[in-house]
Parts: structure tokens; C-alpha cells; sequence
């Protein structure tokens, strides 16, 4: 999202007193590679109902092929895919949201304006793939952890910006305005004679 930029490069700031809209920063999930064996597991369950379908033993029944490989896909497949789906991460100008869930949908945030520490945290299969882990602590809440989202660094940068800019608008906005010039007083109507 591009938002008008002002000297140097920074985002114009609303005037003091001024309410500050939400804008969307960065809307994201977990990295995908995560998803790699229930995809493996896929190809796998396709290929073995092509090869058997028509050409099971004695006994055995085309449908019980397809309802173990349908159990199979359900449990290794579909389910992990929803739960990674299900799992969302959105930074605003205002704060950090985490929302878990299909059917049943929790949400966790955390503001800005709060402050708060960021840890980073990046394993070796992380690093290759340029993801990795931030935990969020502002030392009275349960840690946010967004954990093993892509772009890591980018992620990182995004929320310290967000943090800077939020502690000098809630910095400035605590500050009393300076005193304006007075209102105009409106002239009077000259006065009528009586008649």
C-alpha cells in the first residue's frame, strides 16, 4: 500500500488533535514450505488410486481404495492445508493482529502506541528460505510470536517503523496546542433610531 510521502521520504503525519486513520501495512501467513509433505502425500494418494483402481487383490473393492485414499487426503492433506490457511497475520498503522481459525476464529492484537521489544529468531532451514520468528513482548501481555513467516527482515523493519511513528505521534499529541490568535468577533449591527 503507497501512502503520500513527505520531506525525506516519510509518510505525512495528520495535524496534532487530528484523528489518524488505520491503514493496512502488510497481510500475511505463515511460509508455505510448511505444506510440503501434506502436497508430497497428495501426488502420493493420486498416483497409488491410478496404479490400483481396476487392479486390486481378491476381496478388495474399488470404493475401499477410495475411502481409505479420501481418510488419507482429509487427515494428511486437507486439514494441516486449513489449519496454515486459517492462520493470519496483519499489521496496521495502529497495531499487530493475529487471527487463528476456520470455524472457530480467535484474534489476538497488540498496538503500537504500547511499545514493545522484538526478538528474532532464525534457524537454519529458516534462513534458507528467508523466513524466521518474532516474538512481540510488551512486558504485560503473553508474547505475540509470528511464527516462521517469510520475509522476516522486511516484517522486522515494518514493525519498528510502526512503533517509531506511533510513540512520536502519541508524544505529540500529548502536548497542549499552543495558544492560536482569537476568534474575530463578529461586528455589531449599527443601531436603529427609534421611531
Amino acid at each position: 500500500m503507497t501512502q503520500p510521502l513527505g520531506l525525506g521520504g516519510r509518510p505525512l503525519t495528520p495535524a496534532p488533535g487530528a484523528p489518524t486513520p488505520e491503514l493496512l501495512v502488510a497481510k500475511f501467513r505463515g511460509h508455505a514450505r510448511r505444506l510440503f509433505w501434506s502436497a508430497l502425500v497428495l501426488i502420493a494418494v493420486a498416483g497409488a488410486c491410478g496404479y490400483f483402481y481396476g487392479n486390486l487383490p481378491a476381496g478388495f473393492h474399488d470404493w475401499m481404495l477410495l475411502a481409505v485414499a479420501g481418510a488419507v487426503v482429509l487427515l494428511l492433506v486437507l486439514l494441516p492445508f486449513l489449519a496454515w490457511w486459517g492462520h493470519v497475520y496483519t499489521i496496521t498503522t495502529r497495531r499487530v493482529l493475529e487471527r487463528r481459525g476456520v470455524f472457530s476464529v480467535r484474534r489476538r492484537e497488540l498496538a503500537h502506541v504500547r511499545g514493545y521489544t522484538l526478538k528474532v529468531k532464525r534457524g537454519l532451514l529458516q534462513r534458507m528460505w528467508g523466513a524466521g520468528t518474532i516474538t512481540l513482548n510488551n512486558g504485560i501481555d503473553e508474547p505475540l510470536r509470528l511464527a516462521n513467516i517469510p520475509s522476516v527482515e522486511l516484517v522486522h523493519e515494518a514493525l519498528v517503523d510502526q512503533v517509531e511513528v506511533n510513540q512520536i505521534l502519541a508524544h505529540r499529541d500529548a502536548q497542549p496546542l499552543p495558544p492560536g490568535p482569537p476568534p474575530p468577533v463578529p461586528p455589531t449591527p449599527p443601531a436603529t433610531p427609534p421611531a
